[in-house]
């Protein structure tokens, strides 16, 4: 369980307090004692001797909050008329919504973006359907597309408890990129159904987002994607992790004086993000990569592999790794890495275990909430130490990734996203920390840093022109279908 105060724990209370000198005081201290982290405290009304007052308490977990509000009731002169969980009201009605971008005023208003006026732009399109990127939400419009089946860490938690996340995503898009997503979660887990539904969906977006699909149907379901749509469709829990986690590295290899093809990896978790790192580390000219599931270090002598059990992307992964073919749990094929991924589960890695590494050992622990290893447990044994929590220095964030990546995708019509724009948006994202910035608790900018996302935009725009990855062209008013142009006539 988290032991640091969280905002997502956190709780509005709504007390009555007695008008007399050290109350308020004494209500703090009742917080604190109790475990709670004041926040805001806000005066709602003053009547008849006493205060009515709005108290935020940060916790650590929600269980704390009974004791919280015993503590209070506890002061003579106070009583406890409300509480609020913060956290759901933010998300009462959902957190996103729709906005016009014109207003309808007049008849005039009405008849060009309605009947009859419309008419003339849907005939636009019929006759050159490339026009619906100009003059429709395609040309900025992202489906952020999900099933279900691996939020989080929650697991198979369904379509209706994904939303939460996926409208999250849409948030994410729209703030940091300016790209409007729209939530989708389907009420299948075939692949097939799923690909023939974002197919059928296609025409009114220009990306689709897949988020939180189990492995290994994912691999399939992306693959079939890529290849039947002419809009980039990207995996964000492979890409967006193995994107952000190169990142890390180029600045974490810089800092401990590493060459990234010299390096020795082992990653735990060998799902969508476990397989795309490996990937994308192998890109980069890693070769010495060594990979654990639940049964242990992958490999082409495991007993799975030779009866021919194992799935076809983990008979890839042991042809393609593991070339000493080592075996064991964790924390028996650790000695002499130079770096530890973990994308699987809390704990799994024993923080004594990291004392076998190579010198200046790399630990990216990035399981949420509870890393393979803690922080304060691995810190005797590492140099640098990076989690995908935001309460530790070096949150890996997938948000660092996916808005420039669609960004730079939509604003030059890339029909893919290729592994060359996903290498110029790591190099981008590492290039953000400039070298004499460099040290152990900052190897990866903030997630709010705003320069991210337009530098990783602008790479990956490079990279698609690069690779001829664009379909910017122009059309018959003479003007590119991605930039802003008022037509004559």
């Amino acid at each position: 369980m988290p032991t640091t105060p969280s905002a997502q724990f956190s709780l509005t209370i709504r007390v009555e307090i007695a008008d007399r000198p050290g109350m308020l005081g004494r209500v703090a201290t009742a917080i604190g004692d109790a475990g709670g982290t004041i926040g805001a405290v806000d005066l709602v009304a003053v009547e008849d001797g006493r205060t009515v007052r709005d108290i935020t308490a940060i916790c650590s977990d929600q269980s704390e909050w009974d004791g919280i509000t015993a503590a209070i009731a506890g002061v003579d002169g106070t009583r406890v008329l409300d509480t609020t969980d913060r956290t759901f009201q933010m998300h009462i009605g959902g957190k996103i919504e729709q906005h016009n971008k014109f207003p309808l005023k007049t008849r005039d208003d009405l008849s060009m973006a309605y009947t009859p006026g419309v008419a003339r732009v849907c005939e636009a399109i019929r006759e050159d359907p490339d026009k619906a990127f100009q003059y429709t939400i395609k040309r900025n419009t992202v489906a952020v597309v999900s099933d279900g089946s691996a939020v989080l860490g929650l697991g198979d938690i369904g379509p209706a408890a994904a939303m939460p996340v996926m409208e999250g995503k849409a948030v994410l898009f729209k703030e940091f990129a300016g790209v409007d997503a729209f939530p989708i979660c389907l009420d299948t887990q075939d692949p097939d159904e799923i690909v023939s539904i974002v197919k059928a969906l296609a025409p009114t977006f220009g990306g689709i987002n897949l988020e939180d699909i189990s492995a290994p149907r994912c691999f399939e379901i992306e693959d079939r994607l890529s290849a039947e749509l002419d809009i980039p469709v990207f995996h964000d829990d492979q890409h967006g992790t193995a994107v952000v986690t190169l990142a890390a590295l180029i600045n974490a290899a810089k800092l401990t004086g590493r060459r990234l093809e010299e390096m020795r990896v082992l990653v735990t978790g060998l799902g969508a993000a476990g397989v795309a790192v490996t990937k994308i580390l192998q890109s980069a000219g890693i070769t010495d990569i060594v990979g654990c599931d639940s049964r242990g270090a992958v490999h082409v002598d495991r007993a799975d592999y030779l009866d021919g059990t194992m799935n076809p992307i983990k008979r890839w992964y042991a042809e393609t790794t593991n070339p000493d073919r080592r075996d064991g749990r964790p924390g028996d094929v650790i000695d002499g890495m130079d770096l530890f991924v973990g994308v699987s589960g809390a704990r799994v890695m024993p923080a004594t275990a990291l004392a076998r590494m190579a010198p200046d050992p790399i630990v990216f622990a990035m399981a949420n909430p509870n890393p393979e290893v803690s922080p304060e447990e691995a810190a005797p044994y590492v140099r640098i130490m990076a989690t995908g929590r935001s309460d530790y220095p070096n949150q890996i964030n997938n948000v660092l990734c996916f808005p420039g990546i669609f960004r730079g995708a939509l604003d030059v019509r890339a029909q893919r996203v290729t592994e060359e724009m996903k290498m110029a948006a790591a190099r981008a994202i590492a290039e953000i920390v400039p070298d004499d910035e460099l040290r152990e608790d900052y190897i990866i900018p903030s997630v709010f840093n705003r320069d991210v996302a337009p530098a990783v935009a602008a790479a990956v725009e490079r990279a698609a022109r690069a690779v001829g990855e664009t379909h910017v062209v122009e059309n018959s008013v003479g003007y590119a279908p991605n930039e802003l142009h008022v037509a004559a006539g």
